[in-house]
């Protein structure tokens, strides 16, 4: 598109430069017939100018077409929201939109086509960026390090539980940027594998492609390099002086990877995975759980686990249509509701809280500019006022009603909506522990290899701008299906709960005696097809003091898997 719009104005250019020239000498032309004959073969010059002028406007605006034709095959517009629930469609629209789209804007820019360049430069603040398409892609590569997807599948675009006609494929260009921003992590092992993926298409006949194998087949021999194999770094750079044998760079690798393979004492180089961010919980665990593998769970524990009807001892709201409940973990105890709101209930809070949703992003690096795979959240999020809309209402009164406990004191309802590789990383929900106190401590245990012991009652007075005390406990209700990834994790106990619509999942937050029961840590996992929409409600000590009542005994001297500690009313 580039070299088009080049020749194009190279032409233009051209042109002018005869015809000014032309007028310059105007006057002097009409006095000598040797003079006029000059101008047969400046008439000549201009012809072949203007037909290169006209061929190189007629390649821009096949190409405009063929642009267009691209864009209506790649773009499924009927349901928006189903398309891109798949993270590759989502990827791929980040791309096209910020870099296609823009190639796009220069090569039309020009006399013929104002109105479009003026529509489309007055949009260009609304168009993602290159930190958006960067973020598509750290996405990507969060959500196969995750769910431990193989490049060829994700770049087929067959992901667990996608739909067929919805599919999205990535091409050369695509894995090529993908193993890019593994680059730009310094994340080798991503870096090799989308490489890799790249020239595998490439030899399988891809070839619309803007990058060249050279320059893949370099960024793969690096990265097998830095991984420490130096062996099938060789291969590759082998790979790349046969396409290209008088390539510099490849020719100094050679030499030095033959150098290093040939020392009787050579040592093995060690990967160096730098340690960039310091978590307070095990990510082996929380993957797993992601994954839908319960590795803290045994038997026994499993033994305790049951479905009921719930009807919180009669309650007169209940009793004629109690609730479905099952316990999900022993301890701490979380249960869940089903059909707590109906598909009805449920598209309207996210009608309500679409025009108000706001990007919500914050990592422990107290950046905000983007969220990245470094983040600890990233989703879309609004507040909807308990008594403010007849549906809020409802469906607080029936927490009320299904827990026992106080909903005045409860904040207003969170709406929140995940997006491609939407996330919240393991936290807790209750105010304890400082997050600068909670990574003092992880370091100081890391480097003493003792175990992790969090203070209590490190903030005073939780929650002191609400006046209500700490969040006792959380009833999180599930506002959509999701077709794989999105599940509520808790890695210290070891469960998971799957998003069902219309269902809900509760457990407190605080043991009888007030203090936080860390065990209730949890996470929302990448969602990997689909989009998840969440409602959270936060309920607080204030008014429940008659409600669920405090207990005398610490939860330190009674042991913290009670099963009194985690049972609510009914």
């Amino acid at each position: 598109m580039f070299s088009l719009t080049v020749r194009s104005d190279m032409a233009v250019g051209y042109l002018l430069l005869i015809l000014l020239s032309f007028s310059s000498a105007a006057e002097e032309f009409y006095t000598s017939i040797g003079h006029m004959t000059q101008l047969v073969y400046t008439e000549k010059e201009l012809l072949a100018s203007l037909d290169d002028y006209i061929q190189a406007e007629q390649n821009k605006l096949d190409s405009v077409k063929r642009s267009k034709t691209t864009f209506r095959i790649n773009t499924f517009a009927s349901d928006p929201e189903t398309f891109l629930s798949h993270p590759v469609n989502a990827f791929k629209l980040l791309k096209r939109m910020n870099r296609e789209w823009r190639a796009l804007e220069m090569l039309v820019r020009s006399n013929v086509s104002d109105g479009f360049v003026s529509n489309l430069t007055s949009r260009s603040e609304d168009l993602p960026n290159e930190g958006d398409q960067t973020g598509g892609a750290e996405a990507l590569l969060r959500l196969q390090d995750t769910y431990q997807l193989d490049s060829d599948t994700m770049a087929k675009g067959k992901l667990p539980g996608e739909r067929a006609h919805h599919v999205g494929c990535l091409t050369v260009d695509d894995c090529f940027d993908l193993g890019m921003a593994a680059y730009q992590e310094e994340d080798f092992y991503y870096v090799e594998m989308w490489m890799a993926q790249a020239l595998q298409q490439m030899q399988q006949g891809e070839t619309l492609s803007s990058v060249d194998p050279i320059t893949i087949l370099d960024y793969h021999s690096y990265a097998l390099y830095r991984q420490g194999d130096l062996e099938a770094a060789l291969v590759s750079t082998k790979q790349l002086l046969a396409i290209d044998p008088e390539n510099q760079r490849g020719k100094s690798n050679l030499a030095y990877f033959e150098y290093e393979l040939a020392k009787p004492d050579r040592v093995e180089i060690i990967p160096v995975i730098p340690n960039k961010y310091l978590t307070a919980y095990n990510a082996t665990v929380y993957k797993q759980l992601c994954r839908g593998e319960s590795v803290a769970l045994t038997p026994r524990r499993r033994s305790r686990l049951f479905c009921r009807y719930h009807d919180n001892h009669g309650h007169p709201n209940l009793l004629i249509a109690p609730f479905k409940e099952e316990d999900l973990c022993d301890a701490p105890r979380v249960v869940r509701y089903y059909d707590v709101a109906s598909h009805k209930d449920a598209e309207v809070i996210k009608k309500l809280a679409k025009p108000k949703v706001s990007p919500l992003c914050f990592s422990v690096r107290k950046t905000v500019a983007a969220c990245s795979r470094s983040a600890t959240f990233s989703l879309l999020s609004c507040w909807l006022e308990n008594n403010g809309y007849k549906v809020v209402k409802k469906l607080i009164n029936r927490v009320g009603y299904i827990t026992g406990l106080e909903m005045s004191t409860a904040e207003w309802m969170q709406v929140a909506n995940y997006g491609v590789g939407g996330l919240y990383e393991p936290h807790i929900d209750f105010q304890g522990v400082n997050i600068s106190t909670v990574f003092n401590i992880i370091h100081n245990t890391l480097l003493s290899e003792r175990r992790v012991v969090f203070p209590q009652k490190e903030v005073k007075n939780p929650y002191e701008y609400l006046g209500t005390g700490n969040r006792i406990a959380t009833w999180l209700l599930y506002l959509s299906h999701v077709e794989a990834g999105g599940a509520t994790v808790f890695p210290r106990a070891g469960a998971f709960a799957k998003p069902v619509k219309g269902s809900a999942i509760f457990w407190y937050n605080l043991h009888p005696d007030g203090e936080g029961d860390h065990q209730t840590q949890h996470a929302a996992c990448p969602v990997l097809v689909g989009s998840k929409w969440v409602a959270n409600t936060w309920l607080h000590e204030r008014g429940q003091e008659f409600k669920r009542r405090c207990d005398l005994q610490s939860s330190a001297e009674q042991g913290l898997t009670s099963d009194s500690q985690y049972r609510h009313d009914g």
